[in-house]
C-alpha cells in the first residue's frame, strides 16, 4: 500500500462509476481518483470491517505475471525472500530492494504453476516494472495486466459472503488462493488481507469488475469501504504503509521485517545472499547493535492523536525518533502510532514523549499487531 499521490491527472478504476452512484468521496491517490468514505462514514465503515465484512476498490494497484522455467530463480534475485521454495498456489510477501538494502516497493506474489503473478504498489507500479525488467527481463517474460480490477473482501463474514457467488471458495486457507469462474469470467482468488481481518483479493477483468461488486454488495454482510478505513485497519493490525513507514532510505532490518526473509535467503541458509543490498542487510542481522533505529509500535497514554510526523523525543528533551503512521484506533479508542526510534528506545514498555502542537504527549512502546489479527488458517 501507498501513500496519496496529489497529482491533478488522475486515472480511473473499472469502479470509479459505482463509487459515484454510492456517493464516495473521492481524493487523489497514488496517480487514481479513488473513494477515501462513504456516506457512512470512516468510523462506521472500520467498525463493519471488523465485524461483517467491507468491500475495498483496489484497482489502482499493478498486477503482473512473471513466466519462463528461470521465472523463480529470476524473482528470487531481487529480493530477500524464498521464491523457489513457495508451493502451488502459496502466497508470499516480499520485498523489492535496491543496492543500499533500501526497500523500493513492499508486494504479494502467488506461484501459480504456469507463472508467477504479482501484485504491487499503484505509486510503485511504473518503476516496479522498470525495476524488474532491467534487472531480469533477460530471464523471463514480464507482462503487465492493466486491464485486470483488483477487489478486496475483508471481514469475519467474507467467507460466508463470498462463497454465495463462488461456491467452495471458503476451502482457502490464509496466503493460499486458485483459479474461479463467476459467470464465464476468469478470476484469481486469494485469502489475504491488509486489514489483519480473514479476507479475500480477487483480480478479475476490469469489465466484470461492476458487476461483480454489485453482487458482493447485494449480500447482506457486505458493505462498501474507503481508504480512510483501509488505513486505519490496517495500522490497527500494525501492517507498514509504503511511502509512510517503508521506503528506500529504510531496510528490512530497520523496519522489523525480519520475519520476511526465510531462513534459507539469511546467512548461513541454503540459498543465502545474492539480492541487492544483500551485505548491508546481513551486517544489519548479524550485528543489530550497529542500527541506528528501528521501527516500534506506540500507544499513547492520554486520549491524543498523534499523527506522523510528529517528533519523538526521551524524558529529556533529546530527539529520539519520529511517528510515521498515526491515527486514533476506531477498535481501541486510543491513539496508535507506527514510529523508528533510536535502538535503546525500540523495549517493549519503554515511554518517550510525541511532541503535539509543542506539547509532550506520553506514549509507551508496544507490540504489535494493536488488534489482534483473524487470519483463517485451517
Amino acid at each position: 500500500m501507498t501513500a496519496a499521490d496529489t497529482s491533478s491527472a488522475l486515472r480511473t478504476t473499472p469502479l470509479f462509476a459505482l463509487h459515484q452512484k454510492l456517493g464516495a468521496r473521492m481524493v487523489p491517490f497514488a496517480g487514481y481518483s479513488m473513494p477515501v468514505q462513504y456516506p457512512q462514514g470512516l468510523m462506521a465503515e472500520h467498525l463493519h470491517t471488523r465485524q461483517a465484512a467491507g468491500l475495498f476498490d483496489v484497482s489502482h494497484m499493478g498486477q503482473l505475471l512473471l513466466r519462463g522455467p528461470d521465472a523463480a530463480a529470476a524473482l528470487e534475485s531481487l529480493m530477500p525472500v524464498d521464491v523457489i521454495g513457495l508451493g502451488l498456489h502459496k502466497q508470499r510477501y516480499g520485498l523489492l530492494l535496491n543496492d543500499e538494502g533500501g526497500i523500493l516497493d513492499d508486494l504479494m506474489f502467488v506461484n501459480r504453476g504456469a507463472d508467477l503473478f504479482l501484485i504491487v504498489n499503484g505509486a510503485c507500479k511504473e518503476a516496479d516494472i522498470a525495476h524488474i525488467q532491467g534487472r531480469i527481463g533477460s530471464r523471463c517474460e514480464l507482462v503487465p495486466l492493466p486491464d485486470r480490477a483488483l477487489l478486496a473482501l475483508q471481514g469475519p463474514q467474507a467467507a460466508t459472503a463470498l462463497q454465495r457467488l463462488i461456491p467452495g471458495i471458503g476451502a482457502l486457507v490464509f496466503m493460499t488462493g486458485n483459479h474461479c469462474d463467476w459467470q464465464g469470467h476468469a478470476l484469481y482468488i486469494t485469502r489475504s488481507g491488509y486489514t489483519g481481518e480473514d479476507g479475500f483479493e480477487i483480480s478479475l477483468p476490469g469489465d466484470a469488475a461492476q458487476a461483480f461488486a454489485e453482487a458482493l454488495l447485494a449480500q447482506p454482510e457486505v458493505a462498501p469501504v474507503g481508504l480512510g478505513a483501509r488505513n486505519s485497519l490496517r495500522l490497527e493490525a500494525g501492517l507498514c504503509l509504503y511511502g509512510n513507514d517503508i521506503d528506500t532510505t529504510t531496510t528490512p532490518v530497520e523496519a522489523a521485517l525480519n520475519w520476511a526473509m526465510q531462513k534459507v535467503r539469511r546467512p548461513g541458509g541454503e540459498r543465502a545472499g545474492g539480492f541487492p543490498g544483500a551485505a548491508i542487510v546481513f551486517e544489519q542481522l548479524q550485528e543489530p547493535q550497529r542500527l541506528k533505529r528501528k521501527r516500534v509500535g506506540l500507544i499513547a497514554l492520554e486520549r491524543i492523536p498523534v499523527r506522523e510526523p510528529a517528533v519523538l523525543e526521551n524524558m529529556d528533551g533529546q530527539h529520539i525518533g519520529h511517528i510515521t503512521s498515526g491515527l486514533l484506533s476506531p477498535t481501541l479508542n486510543q491513539p496508535v502510532a507506527l514510529a523508528y526510534v533510536a535502538p535503546d528506545y525500540a523495549a517493549p514498555e519503554t515511554q518517550i514523549f510525541a511532541m503535539v502542537r509543542g506539547k509532550p504527549v506520553p506514549m509507551k512502546v508496544t507490540a504489535t499487531p494493536f488488534v489482534p489479527t483473524n487470519y483463517y488458517r485451517s
